[in-house]
């Protein structure tokens, strides 16, 4: 058979599997971006400070920091198709936690949903990145997971707008009567606005069941990763994951990496709040981020890697997010919240780069290495209150030497995103060398 025919059927063999992971993708996209709707809806329903809202999001952290290593237990026993299976059954489960919750309108339990979701999603993680990583030629794993970082982020567009309707429509109007009505009638507007969460996470449940039974039954073919380098006489020279460093290095790309995703997606809105822009222009900034990333990942899917490899990706991506911190820290006003909205551009194609750089001649030990892959994702929980704190200090800093408290505040928003530079200066380190260590030249 010729090389052209077997390529084309490499092709056909593939493409389903692909739309399938691909699938998956729109799902944990969907359930992961609801968060920035989830956290003033939860804030109004239970009363809370805008801290104690904000734990909203590091429950879903959490559950990927102390859930991950289970996983790669979990797939190691039952294959990646089970697990991926098994994590749409335990987010399932997270969803019905929801009713419960929404009845007594008690928070701790809606935490604990949004963590049992976020154990069914480090699996379904956990098995889909090391999955659609390895099931071509590891040369183009970055155009396959440029594809899934498209259905991804298009589901985040969508799940935010969609649970934004349905659960913030009127949320203005109820903050304000909150405050004028007697202790009976604020309980049952309370209990009413939370009653609105429950036919979305049954219906949420229903499709995630019904999802996870389908994959059970899906054609996805068995998938392993190359084996592990060897000496000449065949006998395999790695015996622990401590002896590659190129992945932990690589998990600390990763770590770096989903820090200034989130700086770049969560930070936009109140940035430009803070530089004199009206909200009801700010609340839009997100969206170029989002879209800024959707036109990179489609460029990736083109580009890699018949234009270029995924390892000159990274380095063009690192430079790019080195560059344009330079820019947003000197430059004002819309232009510099144009400058953040382009790290989208500059972040998107790192996360489908770094997979395949990492578990490249890992073999036996990929899964556990793509556990503490996604472990990674906790820089997202680290990153951003880092930066926040660094424009607290800042603005404290500036009104102690007299400036007035809306220029401090512009002034240390903008000063806050130095904290992207070190980031990125450890992408371009492990683009250009740090993805080599330990490995044999080939």
């Amino acid at each position: 058979m010729s090389n052209t025919n077997q390529s084309a059927e490499q092709k056909n063999n593939t493409l389903i599997p692909i739309i399938i992971i691909a699938g998956l993708f729109f799902i944990f996209g969907f359930v992961t971006w609801i968060n920035g709707a989830l956290i003033p809806f939860m804030k109004t329903i239970s009363e809370l400070t805008s801290a104690q809202s904000l734990l909203v999001a590091s429950a879903s952290y959490i559950s990927f920091v102390v859930m991950a290593l289970p996983a790669s237990y979990i797939l190691e026993k039952i294959g990646y198709r089970k697990g991926m299976s098994l994590g749409l059954f335990i987010m399932g489960l997270g969803a019905l936690v929801f009713i419960p919750a929404a009845e007594a309108r008690t928070y701790w339990m809606f935490l604990g949903g949004i963590f049992i979701q976020g154990a069914g999603m480090t699996l379904l993680q956990t098995a889909s990145n090391p999955y659609i990583t390895i099931l071509g030629p590891i040369e183009s794993a970055a155009k396959r997971i440029s594809i899934m970082g498209i259905a991804n982020k298009v589901a985040g567009a969508l799940g935010s707008l969609i649970f934004g309707a349905l659960l913030l429509s009127g949320i203005d109007d109820i903050n304000e009567k909150l405050a004028t009505v007697s202790n009976t009638e604020k309980v049952q507007l309370l209990d009413t606005m939370a009653d609105s969460v429950v036919m979305p996470y049954i219906v949420m449940a229903i499709v995630l069941f019904v999802l996870g039974i389908l994959i059970r039954k899906a054609p996805l073919p068995h998938v392993e990763a190359e084996p592990i380098e060897a000496s000449k006489d065949g006998v395999t020279t790695k015996t622990s994951i401590f002896q590659f460093p190129h992945l932990w290095l690589g998990v600390l790309t990763l770590f770096m990496y989903v820090g200034v995703e989130v700086i770049a997606g969560d930070t936009i809105i109140a940035y430009g709040i803070s530089l004199g822009i009206p909200a009801t222009d700010a609340k839009f900034f997100t969206t170029f981020t989002l879209m800024a990333m959707v036109a990179t990942y489609a460029l990736g899917a083109i580009l890699i890697p018949k234009f270029i490899s995924q390892t000159t990706a990274l380095k063009v991506s690192a430079f790019i997010g080195i560059v344009l911190s330079f820019c947003i820290v000197y430059s004002t006003g819309y232009t510099s919240v144009l400058f953040v909205a382009a790290l989208g551009i500059a972040n998107a194609l790192v996360w489908p780069a770094v997979w395949p750089l990492t578990l490249k001649g890992l073999g036996k030990f990929t899964k556990t290495a793509s556990a503490l892959l996604i472990m990674a994702i906790s820089g997202g929980a680290i990153i951003p209150p880092l930066y926040g704190r660094f424009v607290d200090g800042n603005k404290a800093a500036y009104l102690a030497q007299g400036m007035n408290e809306s220029l401090a505040t512009a002034t240390a928003s903008t000063k806050g995103y130095w904290i992207l530079l070190p980031c990125y200066i450890i992408i371009l380190y492990y683009a250009i060398a740090g993805h080599k260590l330990g490995l044999k030249k080939e």
